[in-house]
């Protein structure tokens, strides 16, 4: 196991006496050289979208492409194994060293083994609801592009692509049937604007065209890994929560406003919201605006 030090959070590496690990991993740094695409999608995922996953991680695999993904049951669990021989990074929500979900405990052993496991938790540390949106983000930030599989379309596959859309990553999506309600999710993203994807081909054009040349986009020094937020999001008390939902309501306000009203750092803000759309409680809008749903 390794800790990864990273100058993206400077506010919490200058606030300690001795700076504290921002990442740790288990296996092999290596891959974070190499140009990664974001596989995720539901948890209860249906039998052909698990079958797609696996095998479109795979021939994504096969042109070194590292695959990105977060270890959940469904879709996650489907790219890892697609994308094993060829190099797959697993983002959990907990430590390094901590199985979740328990199913997955083979498969956590086998990237560690053959890939890499990367945790903002400290190991030992279970894995808590306000984590998954904290977790998404690194998801996003390690790849240039994001492809949602299948998704609701308040789930956490479509925080994340939401996230990889701000910080100006290639969301992608697979079309699915209106009448499951997990294709939504993609259909929604397709139609504000996400690429469509059917295949492999159609995922290597996209990360082409979004890096400019046969890089297919980003790549990172494996002390270099930078999540997409300039500091780091503290855990919001019971207070904060509060604070920030006692600011809301069905009229759209811009987030910048919670903000100033709230007296609450943008990350600790961010973090609240994000909790709070993950669980279906809150609505985004043009021009940086949310609102109850």
């Amino acid at each position: 196991m390794v800790f990864i030090g990273t100058p993206a959070y400077p506010a919490l590496l200058a606030s300690q006496e001795t700076a504290p690990p921002v990442l740790s991993a288990r296996g092999d740094l290596g891959l974070l050289e190499r140009p990664a695409v974001a596989i995720v999608g539901a948890r209860n995922a249906s039998a052909a979208g698990t079958r797609f996953a696996r095998s479109l991680a795979a021939e994504l695999a096969d042109h070194d492409l590292v695959v990105v993904s977060g270890l959940a049951r469904g879709i996650d669990a489907a790219a890892h194994q697609g994308a094993m021989a060829g190099g797959t990074i697993a983002v959990v929500a907990g430590g390094v060293d901590v199985v979740y979900p328990p199913e997955n405990a083979a498969l956590m052993a086998e990237i560690a083994e053959k890939g890499l496991i990367v945790a903002e938790q400290m190991p030992g540390v279970e894995p808590q609801a306000r984590h998954f949106p904290r977790r998404n983000r690194i998801i996003a930030g390690l790849a240039a592009g994001t492809l949602v599989v299948e998704g609701a379309p308040k789930s956490g596959s479509l925080i994340t692509a939401r996230i990889a859309a701000e910080a100006g990553r290639e969301v992608m999506a697979i079309p699915g049937s209106p009448l499951d309600p997990r294709a939504q999710g993609c259909n929604l993203l397709i139609r504000e604007g996400a690429t469509l994807v059917q295949s492999a081909a159609d995922v290597i054009e996209a990360l082409s065209a979004f890096g400019g040349g046969p890089q297919l986009g980003l790549r990172f020094k494996a002390a270099e890994v930078a999540p997409l937020y300039d500091e780091l999001p503290a855990d919001a008390g019971d207070a904060e929560r509060d604070a920030v939902a006692a600011l809301l309501s069905p009229t759209p306000v811009a987030i910048d406003e919670i903000v100033r009203l709230s007296g609450l750092s943008p990350p600790l803000v961010a973090t609240v919201l994000l909790d709070l759309e993950l669980g279906g409680g809150l609505a985004r809008h043009a021009g940086g605006r949310v609102s109850l749903s």
